[in-house]
């Protein structure tokens, strides 16, 4: 695990993240334009969308896939209570703040996603493919779990679940590019594939170093002007509600009987945070909800531990239990 947690910290994508994180925080004005930044973040969905498609395609719908969704729709609905308790009852937070970050740790990250992703591809450890259709399936369930914990209970707040709002979730734009690409890949298969593997597969690792550059100076620039909001408690559960998100997807696995790449993607995904999906959520439903607080625990905390520390261990844990 030692092994893999350095050669992690050393490949080029952690270090670019680094780089941004350091330029943030010592407050250069190094930037990567929004328009670009935007197209990264659409390449980088439509790329893993579609080589997923591909895979199912080449592999075909089976019981294993469907156990699979139905174990991350479970994951993404039932973290949210567990993040909430902590939050509430061990960090402090009010009712309607504990609510809302905990609907960012049952959503997950789809760049943390690319990046266990690129880990196994470089251990030579192969995943199903099918995966893509699992972590498109955990986007949404935390937000309507975060809306009943903010909803229900002592401290209840008002909602906004208007029609509008529900149809801006199931037509969140990273939801219809994930999606959108899984059923182009899955249509074409291996012909799509061939097709495009200069552009969605070679250059893969490239835009995806860039993309954590400025995912870097994000969340420098959160650990700059959000962590006075944070008390010793809120900070520490950004480095123990991945571990039991990941805990929880093992155990999954396991039933299921994933093999071992496939365990060490469910457990990321039960680790992640969201940070794109969520807050635009958040800021439509519970507006009384301080952002600042979520950003820097997902973005600034939780993802870079998941980078350095939390994808190695998720590897070397699932290899032991998938043996």
């Amino acid at each position: 695990m030692l092994v893999l947690a350095a050669q992690n910290l050393v490949s080029p994508p952690v270090l670019f993240f680094g780089m941004g994180l350091g330029a943030s925080l010592g407050r250069s004005d190094l930037s990567v334009p929004e328009a670009i930044a935007r197209f990264l973040s659409l390449y980088l969905l439509i790329s893993i969308g579609f080589r997923g498609g591909a895979e199912v395609a080449h592999q075909g719908l089976t019981l294993t896939l469907a156990a699979t969704i139905a174990a991350g729709v479970t994951l993404s609905g039932g973290l949210p209570f567990v993040a909430y308790a902590f939050l509430r009852y061990v960090g402090g937070l009010d009712h309607v703040n504990a609510a809302a970050v905990a609907g960012h740790y049952g959503s997950i990250s789809a760049v943390t996603f690319v990046a266990v992703t690129g880990a196994l591809t470089q251990l030579g450890l192969p995943f199903d493919g099918y995966m893509i259709a699992v972590a498109a399936a955990m986007e949404t369930p935390a937000i309507f779990s975060a809306l009943f914990i903010a909803r229900t209970g002592q401290g209840r707040t008002k909602v906004g679940m208007s029609n509008d709002f529900l149809r801006e979730i199931a037509l969140n734009g990273s939801i219809v590019a994930l999606l959108g690409a899984f059923a182009v890949g899955g249509i074409t298969g291996e012909r799509g594939m061939t097709s495009l593997k200069p552009f969605l597969l070679d250059a893969f690792a490239g835009f995806l170093c860039i993309f954590l550059l400025d995912m870097g100076l994000i969340a420098g620039r959160g650990l700059r002007e959000g962590w006075k909001t944070l008390s010793a408690a809120v900070a520490a559960f950004a480095w123990v509600m991945p571990l039991v998100g990941a805990a929880l997807a093992a155990a999954l696995a396991w039933l299921i009987g994933l093999r071992a790449g496939s365990t060490a993607v469910l457990m990321t995904l039960g680790a992640s945070a969201s940070y794109i999906a969520v807050p635009a959520a958040m800021r439509l439903a519970l507006p009384a909800a301080n952002p600042a607080i979520a950003l820097t625990l997902s973005l600034g905390l939780t993802f870079p531990f998941n980078l350095t520390v939390g994808i190695p261990l998720y590897i070397a844990a699932a290899q032991m239990i998938a043996e």
